[in-house]
């Protein structure tokens, strides 16, 4: 019995070691590997943010390219810049579910379906060689299908011209409302214009292809077949951040020379 028992005691005893080295690999590694992922995830997003400006070269060093990318922080009730946190450590995401940086939108106010929404956010600033703004590039999200589709627009100095338009996070069907990546569907945005006469956001994806002889055309982009909620997910993003209760009051200001 006693041989039994110590043979027993010896098994349970290397499970454990065994185990316990286990999770002294993995944690080491985890560690170890952490500053490569945070790098890894930081250009990436570069790698997006360049997209949707349409000056990503794949043959070129993200770094160096972003290099000519100024980012700033504004806060988006007032639309103009702050240094009330620092551009360089700030994340958004986080600050949306803390409600000391971010507050809670319901109703109508929700268009995108976000839920929350931070005080201030991350733009992106193109200039030219003498410092005159040729593009900005604004992060904008909401809820598709079955997902928050995380992304990118990208306007002209003119505030109202699209240069381009990206997601680089959602989790829409294949297929279907993933289409959203599809590079021929993307192509079509750039040279969109985004308010109408009146000022209110008009651009937005349509049922069906879109007629580019009739009236309108310039501010309709085709819908996703097969994907009416995906579809509406995208127009009503653009109509939320790109309007009073997103950067509506910034690219204000910036038209008026005001931030």
């Amino acid at each position: 019995m006693s041989s039994s028992n110590d043979t027993i005691k010896k098994t349970i005893t290397v499970t454990v070691l065994v185990c316990l080295f286990c999770s002294i690999v993995v944690s080491t590694a985890a560690v170890m590997l952490k500053p490569l992922q945070e790098k890894n995830i930081e250009q990436d997003m570069k790698r997006n943010i360049l997209a949707a400006a349409g000056m990503f070269d794949a043959e070129r060093d993200v770094d160096e390219q972003f290099a000519s990318v100024e980012t700033k922080v504004v806060e988006l009730s007032s639309g103009t810049y702050t240094d009330v946190v620092d551009a360089a450590t700030y994340v958004p995401r986080a600050a949306a579910k803390d409600p000391q940086m971010s507050e809670a939108l319901s109703g109508s106010d929700d268009l995108a379906k976000i839920g929350r929404q931070e005080k201030y956010a991350l733009v992106y600033l193109v200039n030219d060689d003498s410092g005159k703004l040729q593009t900005v590039i604004l992060p904008v999200r909401g809820y598709g299908l079955w997902s928050t589709m995380h992304g990118f627009i990208a306007l002209e100095s003119d505030l109202q011209t699209v240069v381009g338009l990206g997601f680089y996070e959602h989790g829409e069907t294949p297929g279907l409302g993933g289409e959203i990546d599809n590079p021929r569907w993307k192509a079509q945005w750039p040279g969109k214009q985004v308010f109408n006469s009146e000022g209110d956001v008009e651009l937005g994806l349509i049922k069906g292809i879109v007629d580019t002889s009739r009236s309108g055309a310039e501010y309709q982009i085709d819908g996703l077949s097969g994907a009416t909620l995906t579809s509406k997910g995208v127009t009503n993003l653009v109509h939320f951040w790109l309007g009073g209760k997103g950067y509506g009051p910034y690219l204000d200001n910036l038209k008026a020379g005001k931030t």
